[in-house]
């Protein structure tokens, strides 16, 4: 190697430090929230808009006691009417569950979620996007029962 080389080579692993130096240097002390939605990814969500959440009045099962609450032990099927678009079920329970439900679109998969309630006692939600009329299966786990209800968000 000549000495041309081995200068530029020196310079260029002088300039990497430099640049690491200032990348590290430059951060902030705070953790950050990965939650938040920031920048870009913010001014893309508001240009899509936020799906909709499915009418409780557009879902029927067996198990409805009344528009929106299922009461049962085991499991029980849901039916949801054409939404006329992608939309959300969104499902709350103060017990675990478990939701089973065909993925929109022309997928052929189906998909499985076992939810459990919030640390923060805000009780177990599943949100399912639902794009044409389908039927979703929400389980009970154990012998006891379950009321779910069909929520708005």
């Amino acid at each position: 190697m000549s000495g041309r080389q081995k200068a530029l080579l020196g310079l260029v692993a002088v300039l990497l430090v430099a640049l690491f130096v200032v990348a590290v240097g430059t951060g902030r002390d705070d953790r950050g929230d990965p939650a938040a939605r920031h920048g870009l990814v913010e001014r893309l969500g508001a240009l899509g808009g936020e799906r909709s959440a499915v009418d409780p009045a557009a879902v029927s099962a067996d198990c409805a006691e009344q528009t929106g609450r299922l009461v049962f032990s085991g499991s029980c099927v849901l039916r949801v009417a054409d939404p006329g678009g992608l939309r959300t079920l969104v499902l709350r329970s103060a017990r675990p569950f478990t939701v089973v439900a065909p993925a929109p679109g022309d997928a052929d998969l189906t998909i499985r979620d076992e939810v459990e309630p919030a640390s923060d006692g805000t009780g177990a939600v599943a949100k399912v996007a639902v794009d044409q009329s389908t039927e979703v299966a929400v389980i009970c786990p154990g012998l006891g029962g379950c009321t779910v209800t069909v929520a708005t968000s």
